[in-house]
């Protein structure tokens, strides 16, 4: 009997259907715990942070730029100010391609490759969503292409922004240095939070010296943007607090004639308070147009500025290191006279040449025949006799003399407030040792009783030594710095010669007096006409070194070999109001090249602006009296 077989198996069937719909279940089950686990995380454990992330993508923290602060001379002449400025800025996280995006831009409006590769170099070390600016000092022409091809890129805006202008251009070039973009040397020291959004910083000068002064706090708000990033409301302001305004003890009228009375040759002037410090005027020649690197110069502009053989780049006034020659003399008359070496009677034969002693070699004096059989201090500061200075320094000794010139601030840093002061050299037997390796010789202190050899001042230091003469020993550190707003600034004094009798101050003084007013003064030409009592001293500093013997002549030299011209002078010479101290390189005569200069600075200080109507002179006892400006005399 055959078995049946059986075609369907019903229980099996049901099982295995039982089987997958249970998995199924598990596996929807499992699905929608796992849904409902995240959505319980996104909106409930992790609400907070995503909240956060969405309103970074809406609400953004912009940083507020703080106005900078203005600066002003003595009289309220705006020197310093910021005039509005239009910015193309881009933000990266707003574009779909940042090559894409330049080249749009540059079809609207023509970049160069500078532009292109300065930004770059901006690009890498921003923030995130912060605005980086492409190109400045966009005309009004560009901005209107842009608008119309706004639709073309986005993220791109117009930013209006105050940047710096010099409107005295290269008058005050060197005093007041400039401000440049912030590069990545000045990005690794500045707070970068306080310089958000800030594009520019102090480089040189005082714009860098008072940085912290002019900069100002930044502040900021939270706005509320668009997904095109477009700002639709302000929810939150909190205000930056502008720079302070600084007042200057400069005056700009007295600083345009001392950078005219340079007539465009290389030189340097400098004109300050002898009882304050205060800073008149300084001035080095030639300067040049400091608006050129605001927003960054030109390659072409800058290496015109750097190939230039005159230098104007170079500050001379607080640089420039120069031998003061005869300037020197009279505070060398005046330790003489302090250590008991010499008195005003004291005379010295001149034969027109000076040896030491068991020495055959000669020193000659600036004059070949001498300047009489017996010279005394007046005399040899009147008629700059260089053989009583070698005898006096060879008497002295370089001790006494470093000692002594220290005091007047000679061979240290005046301390004034700006950038890169140079220190001058006033040499020592200490000095000699540590950077040449040998002793000191004699012949060397009689090179330094003239102001030649190793010593060294900068136009700024010789402006202190007449400044401590003319106020009888009080040695102020010089400052630019008049007020901070309504708050004066008061120089720090940094030494009194109280030990030096009056007697000895009278005994120069006079001297001094007597270079412009003695009949062999080496400074006679500029009394004409003198409306105060001027009392100043010239120097003539070699350049190039003349064999003994020789006779100088500047004819048979280049003009760049050919002597400085120094001069120091201050004035009314009782109660001095003013110190100057001019060096003209390579101007030969000190007397007749940078005396007339002194006198001018000095005339547009006591006289004021003769265009005005203004000032005061001094009678022939030096006492101030009202009076029309006085003649200049440049004999």
């Amino acid at each position: 009997m055959t078995r049946r077989q059986q075609l369907k198996n019903t229980l099996y069937e049901r099982r295995v259907y039982r089987y997958r719909v249970t998995i199924s279940i598990l596996i929807l089950m499992t699905m929608t715990m796992i849904v409902i686990g995240r959505y319980s995380q996104l909106q409930i454990s992790d609400y907070e942070i995503y909240k956060t992330q969405s309103d970074r993508n809406r609400i953004q923290l912009l940083p507020i730029v703080p106005k900078r602060g203005l600066i002003f001379d003595r009289n309220g002449l705006l020197l310093a100010e910021n005039i509005p400025s239009y910015t193309l800025t881009v933000v990266k996280e707003r574009l779909k391609s940042l090559d894409d995006t330049l080249a749009i831009i540059n079809e609207i409006i023509p970049l160069t490759d500078d532009d292109i590769e300065q930004f770059r170099k901006r690009l890498s070390r921003r923030r995130p969503y912060e605005a980086v600016p492409l190109k400045f000092r966009v005309s009004e022409e560009d901005i209107g292409k842009l608008a119309v091809n706004r639709h073309r890129v986005p993220g791109v805006e117009i930013d209006a922004q105050l940047v710096r202008h010099y409107p005295q251009g290269e008058l005050f070039a060197h005093m007041l240095g400039y401000v440049g973009r912030i590069n990545e040397r000045e990005l690794d020291v500045i707070d970068p939070v306080n310089y958000s959004g800030t594009h520019h910083i102090g480089k040189i000068g005082l714009e860098k010296y008072y940085e912290e002064l002019l900069h100002g706090t930044v502040g900021y708000q939270n706005v509320e943007s668009n997904a095109h990033g477009r700002i639709l409301r302000v929810l939150e302001r909190h205000d930056p607090l502008p720079g302070s305004d600084i007042t200057l003890n400069v005056d700009a009228y007295v600083q345009r004639v001392a950078y005219e009375a340079l007539q465009g040759r290389r030189g340097a002037i400098v004109a300050m308070e002898p009882h304050t410090g205060a800073i008149i005027a300084m001035v080095s020649a030639p300067s040049y147009d400091t608006n050129l690197f605001v927003n960054g110069i030109s390659s072409l502009d800058y290496k015109g500025l750097q190939n230039d053989p005159n230098l104007p780049l170079f500050n001379r006034a607080l640089q420039g290191q120069y031998p003061p020659a005869s300037t020197i003399k009279p505070i060398w008359g005046l330790a003489g006279l302090h250590y008991g070496v010499i008195k005003p009677s004291t005379r010295i034969p001149d034969p027109g040449w000076f040896s030491l002693p068991d020495d055959s070699r000669r020193y000659r004096d600036w004059k070949r025949t001498g300047h009489g059989a017996w010279v005394d201090l007046e005399q040899a500061v009147v008629e700059s006799c260089d053989v009583y200075f070698y005898e006096l320094a060879y008497r002295l000794g370089i001790d006494r003399l470093h000692s002594f010139a220290t005091r007047f601030g000679l061979g240290d840093p005046t301390g004034i407030d700006n950038t890169n002061e140079r220190s001058g050299l006033m040499p020592s037997r200490a000095w000699k040792q540590k950077s040449r390796g040998s002793h000191w010789y004699p012949g060397e202190t009689i090179n330094v009783g003239i102001g030649q050899g190793f010593m060294l001042t900068t136009p700024l230091q010789l402006a202190v030594a007449t400044s401590v003469i003319a106020s009888r020993g009080d040695l102020y550190a010089p400052r630019l710095l008049s007020s901070v707003g309504d708050e004066p600034v008061v120089a720090p004094l940094m030494g009194q010669m109280e030990d030096v009798s009056d007697a000895h101050w009278d005994s120069i003084t006079r001297s001094m007096e007597q270079v412009i007013y003695g009949e062999r003064g080496t400074g006679r030409g500029l009394k004409a006409g003198l409306a105060y009592r001027l009392a100043g001293k010239s120097g003539t500093a070699q350049v190039v070194g003349i064999a003994a013997g020789e006779e100088y002549d500047s004819s048979s030299l280049r003009e760049r070999n050919r002597d400085h011209a120094l001069f120091i002078a201050f004035a009314p010479a009782n109660d001095p109001k003013i110190a100057v101290a001019v060096v003209f390189e390579n101007g030969e005569h000190g007397g007749s090249v940078a005396g007339p200069a002194a006198r001018k600075v000095i005339d547009a200080y006591l006289l004021g602006d003769p265009s005005l109507g203004l000032g005061t002179a001094s009678n022939s006892k030096g006492q101030l009296i009202d009076t029309e400006a006085g003649v200049d005399a440049s004999e």
